[in-house]
Parts: structure tokens; sequence; C-alpha cells
């Protein structure tokens, strides 16, 4: 049996193939697995559980029905999804771990986590992220009308895009938007863990961090699938379409 693992599809409208690329791998290769792990950015944006989105609903379609078949299904909200509640959970048939985990996966303590608390240097980027996750900054922004959260994950989306371009132009955007490699001994050390798992950086490989330490870095799904699957013996981690 296979334990699977994805990250960072970033379902949208503008991507109808790969909503229907994640429904087809939900249906198939899932079915037969011992779980599901998501680990963040499932959607491109989500500005709550009351979001109307196609690929909102169809997700939870099939997620309840890979659950029902007695898979179980967990996730871990990323930086684009991170208000993505219980009550869609609940849809789903999914359960909310908290960001970082551990599992023991076939005998192998495991850190999982979405990856961006790894991102130390980005130090901007961190600011904010904070900022989101209070609570009272969640509340209030729940509390604004769909169509006022719908425009602030627009806005949100091109100052994303704007900032990323602004770092590729100043030859920064392989060191910030990756992960430091201090922080992930850092987190190696805290957490007495010899293997991570994390997406968010879209950099996907399996890197020896020494000492007998590995961390798995999971693909993203704009262009094609990627899935790591662990079994008792190894991990693999590949593309598919």
């Amino acid at each position: 049996m296979t334990t699977l693992f994805i990250a960072d599809l970033h379902l949208d409208a503008e991507r109808p193939a790969i909503t229907q690329l994640f429904g087809h791998f939900l249906d198939n290769e899932a079915r037969s697995a011992d779980a599901l792990y998501i680990l963040g950015d499932l959607f491109e944006a989500w500005v709550g559980d009351d979001d109307p989105s196609e690929a909102g609903a169809m997700v939870a379609q099939k997620l309840h029905a890979l659950s029902a078949s007695g898979v179980p299904v967990f996730f871990i909200r990323g930086n684009r999804d991170f208000l993505l509640g219980t009550g869609y959970a609940a849809r789903c048939g999914m359960t909310v771990l908290d960001d970082p985990t551990i599992i023991d996966l076939y005998g192998t303590p495991t850190l999982l986590l979405h990856g961006d608390l790894l991102c130390s240097d980005d130090t901007a980027y961190q600011q904010f992220r904070a900022q989101t996750r209070d609570p009272h900054w969640q509340a209030q922004f729940l509390a604004q009308p769909l169509a006022a959260r719908l425009a602030f994950a627009e806005q949100a989306r091109a100052a994303s895009r704007a900032r990323y371009g602004e770092l590729q132009a100043s030859g920064q955007s392989e060191t910030i938007t990756d992960v430091t490699p201090a922080t992930v001994q850092d987190w190696f050390a805290r957490f007495g863990v010899t293997r991570m798992i994390h997406g968010h950086t879209h950099r996907p490989a399996i890197h020896d961090e020494g000492h007998g330490c590995s961390r798995i870095v999971l693909g993203d799904w704009y262009a094609q699938g990627s899935v790591l699957r662990v079994d008792a013996n190894h991990p693999v981690l590949t593309p598919f379409s």
C-alpha cells in the first residue's frame, strides 16, 4: 500500500484541464491509497467557505467520495487557501491538520508542512503571513461581503505576481522564494525528525540534508500533475498528465 502526497494545485477557473486531471486522480489512483495528504494551496485563492467556484464544488464532491470509500484525506492550509474552514472541510470529508504536523509514515516520523514557514529570508512575506493568520484579522475579513472578498483576492494575486517580477528583475527570486537552509536545519533539530515533506516553493526534488535527513519538495500542478508516493520502502516523486 502507498500513501500519496500532493500540494500546490492552485485550482481555478482559468485552468479547467488541471481541475479535471485532479478529479481523474481522485477517482482512480487515490482510491487504492492508504491515505491522501494535501499540503496546501489546493486552490489558487479561497475567500471563505461560501466560495461559489465550480472547482470548489467539484473538489468537495470528489474528495467526499474518496473519503467515503475508506481512504482518509488530510489537509494542511497553504498561503493561498489559509481561510479554508471547517465547513468546507466537512463537505470534503477531510481532516485539517496543524502546520506543521508530525506523522508516523511506515515507521519513520515525518514532518509535514506547507513550506512557506521555511522561507524565513522573505521577511515581507512572513510579516504578511503573521497578519493574515491572526484570528481577529480573519474574522474581520470573513465578515465582509463575498464580492469584496473576491476583489481583495484578485488584488492580492496581482500584487504577488508583481512582486515576483520585481524579485526576478533583481536576481533575488531563486533565494528569497526558496527555503532558508539554516531554517531547514533548525526545524529538523527542533522536531527531532529525519524526514520532511512540504510544498510551496514549486521546486520538486528529494534533498539529502545530511545527518541522515531527507527533505522532499512536492511539485506544483500548473502544467501537469505531481504526486509523491511513499510506501514502506522508499519515496517516489513523479509528474504525470
